[in-house]
């Protein structure tokens, strides 16, 4: 096996986002890899191998977009890593391209949830979360409890991440929610849904696909740089840990890019981070180290991490506004951050855009503070 070789994104692309109960999930996936393929100006025939990453794919669906995509024969297989898939087999191919398994690997996230859910995820019932009906919105919400009664968070708070969110989601033209940018009263007076977070603070239950071209960096072309790819398993968690559910997990994985890397999180120009309620932001942000413990709350309401402040943090819209379909979540995030670093964004774009950081973090299992977590750091 040949020494650690510099690993680049080649290309990127996804499908639009939002509810398509009518449409094959395969179909989802060709759309994303057409546009990586294409992106990337490789000859599809180039593709060494196939990582998948889905939660709720059908069996055999991977094989099925394989065939469709005429590239039968090589080797490809699927990941599950909660919310985590997408980058957790982002991870693998960049880990294989750096070793020298592969030279070029086809990264595919993807799940369609619409066909399967009305509403919240349906915990395990073999969980006690799942026998006591609690989803991870009440998890999120449990957070966010503590969180007011540790640092005093307020509700105005949580609810200007929600408002940064959906208005910078205005200018994504494939993101699932573009209802306008809400005020902080519209966030707070939107339906309970498990106190204190509202249906604005609450990401859609979403389809879609996001792809990414894996290999060495070429001379002539725009190809972005990982710089490191970090990814970590759940570790034992109780209502009796340091910090809240999901935090210890991505600060391992922060620590392990970070170092990896060679930068500190100050130095990050932009970032994509798992904002599936506007708690879970915040404590990205701590966990991140971009924020001191208890003064994530106050990042989004000052401005810091806002499209033109000094810290970008979703300008995506992030899940909030792009949505949720699990898989292809991590790839979405992805896709942003590239675009972002060669300044491909359109309305969406950041002035200051060379480091870039993407943070997915999986959860769900009890007992666990999170299923995975990856986080990666690009740099143009």
């Amino acid at each position: 096996m040949s020494a650690d070789r510099d690993v680049a994104v080649l290309g990127v692309g996804t499908s639009d986002y939002g509810a398509f109960q009518h449409r094959r999930v395969e179909s989802l996936a060709w759309e994303a890899v057409t546009e990586a393929i294409g992106d990337a100006e490789i000859d599809p025939l180039d593709i060494d191998a196939i990582i998948v990453g889905t939660v709720f794919g059908p069996p055999g669906v991977a094989t099925r977009i394989q065939r469709g995509l005429g590239l039968p024969g090589i080797p490809m297989w699927t990941i599950e890593n909660a919310c985590a898939s997408g980058t957790a087999a982002y991870h693998e191919a960049v880990e294989a391209v750096r070793v020298g398994r592969f030279d070029c690997v086809l990264v595919l996230g993807v799940d369609q949830m619409s066909t399967l859910f009305t509403g919240a995820i349906v915990p395990e019932a073999t969980d006690p979360e799942g026998a006591a009906s609690l989803p991870l919105p009440g998890l999120y919400a449990l957070q966010a409890q503590r969180y007011i009664g540790q640092y005093g968070v307020t509700p105005e708070q949580l609810a200007a991440v929600a408002v940064k969110n959906k208005t910078n989601g205005l200018d994504n033209p494939r993101a699932h929610l573009r209802m306008g940018a809400p005020t902080i009263e519209e966030v707070l007076g939107s339906r309970a849904i498990a106190e204190p977070l509202t249906f604005l603070q609450c990401c859609p239950t979403t389809d879609g696909a996001g792809a990414a071209v894996i290999g060495r960096p070429r001379a002539r072309h725009r190809d972005v740089k990982v710089l490191s790819s970090a990814m970590v398993s759940g570790a034992l968690w109780d209502h009796g840990s340091k910090h809240v559910w999901g935090f210890d997990c991505v600060a391992r994985a922060a620590d392990k890019a970070f170092t990896a890397a060679g930068i500190s999180p100050k130095d990050i120009d932009v970032m994509e981070v798992h904002d599936a309620f506007t708690i879970g932001e915040i404590t990205t942000l701590e966990a991140l180290g971009v924020a001191e413990l208890g003064e994530g709350a106050q990042m989004a309401p000052s401005g810091y991490t806002a499209r033109t402040g000094p810290q970008p943090v979703n300008p995506s819209g992030g899940l909030l506004s792009r949505g949720h379909p699990l898989g292809a979540t991590g790839t979405a995030q992805l896709a942003e951050i590239v675009w972002q670093l060669r300044g491909d964004a359109g309305p969406r774009q950041v002035a200051k855009h060379e480091t870039g950081v993407v943070e997915t973090m999986g959860g769900g299992a009890a007992g666990m503070d999170g299923n995975a977590c990856v986080i990666s750091v690009l740099r143009r």
